[in-house]
């Protein structure tokens, strides 16, 4: 029964390519958590201001804004895997720059600043063609699974890297945290090579055309489980989802801790939300009804966490968080992935990093202001009510399309070229025009 269990949650592991793709990822994210928590706590520690390290996130992302939707179009016409040997190595030089900076005595903040935007840029590019590479290295009947498992990676990363580096903070600075950051790329490259080509399930690269940006937004639109997930995920996204901007401050202002404080909290965050990937990982479907519960629950979670007293109450309710925004978020990953034809992956699963991480330009200086004004508490319960409000929101709209679908004649043969007692099989996608 264990073994069974087990196997069900790990079955994509199985799979060569996809577990040294897991496992060069997992010591490469480990190390952008490194960088994150670095360049954060640098910019609060020598400017003391919210507003700063909201600024410090639009730099971060504000390129992912203005670049995803055409990036997807990219990672959809070109090899995933040639793809990420540019943008891996790229994003490597970024973390040397950093590294240089840190080292010398009093670099001007300006430069950070840029080089973030810089990083931003690449990851732009680097996300969607990394995510939809998870489907060219299982066969379908993994493929939630390896979604699943990816992002428990993903998580389980937030523990390591955080906890490491609060060490290397505290002990050598901030330019070993880049330093090792830099060093980890190397093993993403080296995961990349080793890889059999022979055993990857490419998807058909997407010729170039007019229109292909507009088919991606067109798509998502027509497609009701994705536009229900995107209008959750875009006020999600906004006000719920910036932790690296709302943590730190709750943890200075809210409960009057250090450095030390904000990486046990991180840490303990992350280790919710593996134990909430992995939970999530054991299902074998996901739907709009999983999304709804799970932004119900972080909502909740995140809500409570505003009023906590001390960081000792705040750690079980962290964890909490940390469970219930992962589930949430691998259960919209997964809907994406599974939902969307594999011809536009690439665009959907680009437009889905704009509403999640795209949005940070405008949620991440809105609530370091909030900050600032009201105080560390404030960001944290607006989080958590805007988790609430996208649950209902998400409730309502899918009863709606239920009651839409429902209406509609259960046979529509008449107004069709099908012929009476033809079969119809439900899982083929329309065509989508590129030229449209």
């Amino acid at each position: 029964m264990a073994s069974d269990l087990i196997g069900r949650t790990f079955s994509s592991l199985r799979t060569r390519n996809f577990r040294l793709f897991f496992i060069g990822q997992l010591i490469s994210n480990s190390g952008n958590w490194l960088t994150t928590v670095a360049i954060t706590l640098l910019v609060l520690n020598r400017t003391h201001s919210g507003v700063d390290v909201g600024l410090l996130s639009a730099c971060q992302f504000g390129p992912i804004l203005l670049l995803s939707a055409w990036a997807g179009v990219v990672a959809d016409r070109s090899v995933k895997r040639h793809l990420l040997y540019i943008t891996q190595s790229l994003e490597m030089a970024e973390s040397c720059v950093l590294a240089v900076l840190a080292f010398m005595h009093q670099a001007p903040l300006w430069a950070f600043f840029v080089t973030a935007a810089a990083g931003g840029c690449m990851l732009a590019f680097d996300n969607p063609g990394r995510r939809s590479f998870v489907s060219e290295m299982v066969g379908q009947d993994d493929l939630t699974n390896a979604v699943t498992l990816y992002s428990a990676m993903v998580n389980l990363s937030r523990i390591v890297g955080p906890a490491v580096g609060g060490l290397l903070i505290v002990t050598f600075g901030y330019g070993w945290c880049f330093t090792v950051d830099a060093i980890t790329y190397l093993v993403v490259i080296a995961a990349l090579i080793m890889m059999r080509t022979s055993e990857l399930h490419p998807i058909t690269q997407t010729p170039r055309g007019r229109g292909q940006i507009r088919a991606g937004f067109r798509y998502v639109r027509q497609t009701p489980e994705l536009r229900i997930s995107f209008l959750m995920l875009f006020i999600i996204g906004t006000a719920s989802y910036n932790f690296t901007v709302v943590f730190p401050l709750f943890v200075e202002r809210g409960l009057h801790g250090g450095n030390t404080d904000y990486t046990l909290i991180y840490s303990v965050f992350s280790a919710g939300a593996v134990i909430g990937t992995l939970l999530v990982a054991r299902r074998p479907t996901v739907d709009t009804r999983t999304l709804i519960r799970g932004a119900a629950g972080f909502g909740v979670a995140l809500t409570g966490l505003a009023f906590v007293p001390n960081v000792a109450v705040a750690f079980p309710i962290v964890a909490l968080v940390g469970g219930t925004s992962v589930a949430y978020m691998t259960a919209t990953t997964a809907l994406a992935q599974l939902q969307a034809n594999r011809q536009m992956v690439g665009r959907v699963l680009a437009l889905q990093t704009v509403l999640l991480i795209g949005t940070t330009p405008i949620g991440g200086p809105i609530l370091g202001v909030t900050a600032d004004v009201i105080g560390g508490r404030a960001p944290v319960l607006i989080g958590g009510i805007a988790a609430l409000v996208a649950a209902s929101l998400g409730l309502l709209f899918s009863r709606r399309q239920v009651r839409a679908d429902a209406a509609r004649p259960a046979l529509a043969q008449s107004d069709s070229d099908v012929p009476v007692g033809a079969a119809v099989d439900p899982t083929v996608e329309p065509p989508i025009d590129p030229e449209a």
